[in-house]
């Protein structure tokens, strides 16, 4: 039996040459869906991995941003003796924890060691990670520490936070009110009160830090229980070097006094400060040495 062949032009084929094509075809295109259903999946499955390994940085680092602007550590005071656990959170003079808070000399201790107390004990070696305090006052610099993520895929989370910056510096406070020798009215005055040891002069410097507003604006006094000074001096500046006018103070053979400073303004914008004799005097600026609110940023990457 002879089989019927057909002309196509350029070659010929049978029925059974037909049949052998289709198959062919067929295959190559369940080929063609197999590859690209197995593209899909592969795809699906890294996005649901990538998803994973999002979620996973970013609950993290969110529960290790709360965890370090409420908890002080352990001891409370760590950023002086060894940490057994960091935290950022600020402790004041009556042993409260300040929430949603950074300490300025914590957060400089943690940078100093960043890769064992934060990459190691923190993220346990799973993560890269930096923090940023940046101040919402414009006259104080910005704190960054950690590792360099200008080349990462980084992840971040942002609180308003409290700082106290060079805070543990201030002995009095004007804004808050104190006690008078003069028996000034505080409605007018602000007037305070310290003891000081004439071997504190030797250790520290002394200033009365004022806020630019105030400048030129009220005028201060000092003088002890035994001498009373009624002659103000103009504030013209807004970092006043104190040490000589508080060494005068001094009677023969004291070895202390207490000394009251006057300004006539109430709720005057200023403070006293005892600085080490090593300070940066660039820092000597009212806002400093107050509580100012910031942002705090941390950024994880794997």
């Amino acid at each position: 039996m002879s089989h019927t062949a057909k002309n196509t032009g350029w070659f010929t084929m049978d029925n059974r040459g037909n049949f052998t094509l289709e198959i062919l075809v067929v295959a190559i295109v369940i080929i063609l869906i197999l590859g690209i259903i197995t593209l899909a999946t592969e795809i699906s499955s890294e996005k649901i991995s990538k998803g994973i390994e999002t979620d996973n940085i970013e609950k993290t680092i969110n529960e290790v941003c709360d965890s370090l602007i409420n908890d002080p550590g352990v001891p409370q005071n760590w950023e002086d003796f060894k940490a057994k656990r960091v935290g950022l959170a600020i402790v004041n003079e009556y042993e409260n924890v300040i929430p949603n808070s950074v300490s300025y000399f914590k957060i400089l201790e943690l940078g100093r060691d960043y890769d064992n107390l934060v990459t190691k004990k923190i993220f346990d070696n799973k993560f890269h990670s930096s923090m940023e305090l940046i101040p919402h006052e414009t006259s104080i610099s910005s704190v960054k520490i950690g590792d360099d993520e200008s080349s990462a895929n980084a992840y971040s989370v942002n609180r308003i936070v409290k700082c106290d910056f060079y805070k543990k510096y201030v002995i009095k406070d004007f804004t808050v009110d104190g006690k008078c020798n003069h028996n000034h009215r505080q409605s007018e005055y602000s007037c305070n009160y310290f003891k000081l040891f004439e071997k504190n002069l030797r250790s520290s410097d002394y200033y009365l830090l004022i806020d630019e507003s105030e400048k030129n604006s009220l005028s201060y006094s000092i003088d002890t229980t035994h001498f009373k000074d009624y002659e103000g001096k103009l504030a013209s500046k807004t970092s006043i070097y104190l040490n000589n006018e508080l060494s005068s103070l001094f009677e023969v053979n004291d070895t202390s006094s207490v000394v009251f400073i006057h300004l006539d303004k109430n709720d005057a914008k200023a403070v006293l400060v005892a600085v080490p004799k090593n300070f940066d005097k660039g820092n000597l600026k009212y806002d400093y040495f107050t509580t100012q609110a910031c942002d705090f940023v941390l950024k994880a990457w794997s």
